[in-house]
C-alpha cells in the first residue's frame, strides 16, 4: 500500500492535549493531513476501538488514511487502514491479518530499520532523529545521517523534534515523510500548525529543486 500524500504522518498522544482527539484530527485534516494514527495503547481495547471508529469515518470526509498502533483487532473490526507495529513485531504476521493494509513499524537504528524494511513492511519510523520529550526514553538524537543510511532499505519516516524548520532536512536526507505527535497535540491551532508543515514539505518538491528528497524510496505492495 502507498504512503499517503502529503507525507505527514500524525500520531496521537491524548496526554498533551485538552481537547478529544477527534477535534485534533479534524483540524488536522483540515489542515491537509491525510494520515493520522490513534497511538493511546493504555485505553482498554472497546474504548479505542470504538475511537478509531470515530476516527475512520471522519478520515472519509477528508480522503484521510486511519491508522492504529499495535491492534490488528481494531483494524479489522473498524475498516482502518493499517497497523503501526512495535519494533520487536512480527510484520510478515501482520501482513497475513491485513493483506492490503498498510503496515508500519518502529526503528531507533538504521540497522533495525533496514532489517524491518526486508520484511513485508511498508514503511518504518526511525527515531529519535532530533531531541524530543516525546521520545525521551530511545537514547540520544540519531541525526540526519541515520536517514541517509536508513533510506537506501525502503521507505524511511522521520519522527522525533519534527517540526517546519527541519522538515525539509529530514526529506533532504531522504525521508520518505515526516511523523509528528507532540507539536500537533499541543498546538493551540493544530490546522494552522499541519499547513506550514504542509508548506515546508512542498518547498523540497518545487521545480528546480535537487537532492534526495526528490528520490522516491521503493514501497512494498
Amino acid at each position: 500500500m502507498k504512503l499517503p500524500s502529503p507525507p505527514l504522518l500524525v500520531i496521537s498522544d491524548r496526554r498533551q492535549t485538552r481537547r478529544p482527539l477527534p477535534e485534533i484530527a479534524a483540524a488536522a485534516f483540515a489542515g491537509g493531513c491525510r494520515w493520522f494514527s490513534l497511538r493511546e495503547k493504555d485505553l482498554a481495547a472497546d474504548e479505542r476501538r470504538r475511537l478509531l471508529a470515530e476516527l475512520v469515518t471522519l478520515g472519509r470526509r477528508f480522503g484521510a488514511i486511519v491508522t492504529v498502533h499495535d491492534d490488528i483487532e481494531a483494524v479489522i473490526a473498524t475498516g482502518a487502514h493499517g497497523v503501526h507495529l512495535p519494533g520487536a513485531s512480527d510484520p510478515a504476521a501482520a501482513r497475513l491479518r491485513l493483506p492490503r493494509g498498510l503496515i508500519g513499524v518502529s526503528a531507533h537504528s538504521p540497522s533495525e530499520a533496514a532489517a524491518l524494511l526486508a520484511a513485508k513492511t511498508d514503511y518504518v519510523t526511525l527515531s529519535p532523529i532530533f531531541p524530543s520529550p516525546s521520545k525521551p526514553d530511545y537514547g540520544p538524537p540519531l541525526g540526519l545521517g541515520a536517514i541517509r543510511e536508513a533510506a537506501a532499505s525502503g521507505a524511511v519516516i522521520a519522527l522525533a523534534g519534527i517540526d517546519e524548520t527541519n522538515a525539509a532536512a529530514c526529506l533532504a536526507a531522504g525521508a520518505a515523510g515526516i511523523a509528528i505527535m507532540g507539536d500537533i497535540m499541543r498546538a493551540a491551532d493544530p490546522e494552522t500548525t499541519v499547513r506550514r508543515l504542509i508548506e515546508a514539505i512542498a518547498a523540497t518538491r518545487k521545480p528546480g529543486r535537487t537532492g534526495s528528497a526528490q528520490r522516491k524510496p521503493p514501497l512494498r505492495s
